[in-house]
Formats: C-alpha cells, structure tokens, sequence
C-alpha cells in the first residue's frame, strides 16, 4: 500500500517562498496522477497543481498560476510544490494526493492522501 508524507510547510513573511515535498512510500503499479490540494480555516478545499507522473502534464489552480510549480523526481517518488511569491491567502493547510486511474478532471476527489503541511505566510 502506498503512504504520501509531505514536508517543506512552516512560516514565512509575505513574498517569500517555501518548497513542499511529497514522498510516497509503496508501488505505483502504474503511473499516477498526483496533486496539491489546500484548505484554510472555514474554507473549502482547493485544488493548487497537479501533475500525471507518465507524461509530466501539469495543471494548476487560478490563483496559483505563474506563482507556483509542481514538479516531479521519479527515482525517488516524490512531488515538489515550489511556492514564489507567497500571499497571506496561502495559508492553509497544504495535502498532497495521489490516484492511478484515469481522470476525467485534475481536482476531482482523489483517493490516496498524506496527512498535512501548515503553511502560514505572515504580511
């Protein structure tokens, strides 16, 4: 079975950067799609970026775009969230989730998730 851990969250002051990291630990018996959820406080949850580890598509939030970049290091199975130019509205609690079927949309529900990274970004 396979486990996602993040890592990377913490606190930073406004324009700053952070870079998360999402391991996952297990076999994928085919390659995944893998994404970068958020939620705030008495928000819903958004979809930030995703990424297909076959081919390296990438797809990203609204409000996220030209700010953020999700990438991939396949021989160690872990997805990055490189976060630029950081808002106070970034602050949320940051999941990263994975599924190996076919998808008809980046964001809909995904069925594998790690357990949470705080990000808080302070003006």
């Amino acid at each position: 079975q396979v486990h996602l851990v993040e890592s990377g969250g913490g606190s930073v002051q406004a324009g700053g950067s952070l870079r998360l990291s999402c391991a996952a630990s297990g076999y994928f018996y085919r390659s995944p799609y893998m994404a970068w959820f958020r939620q705030a406080p008495g928000k819903e949850r958004e979809g930030v970026a995703a990424i297909y580890i076959g081919n390296g598509a990438t797809a990203y939030g609204d409000s996220v775009k030209g700010r953020f970049t999700i990438s991939q290091d396949g021989a160690v199975n872990t997805v990055f969230l490189q976060m630029n130019s950081l808002k106070p509205e970034d602050s949320a609690m940051y999941f990263c989730a994975a599924d190996v079927g076919m998808r008809r949309s980046w964001f809909a529900e995904y069925p594998l998730w790690g357990q949470g990274t705080q990000v808080t970004v302070s003006s």
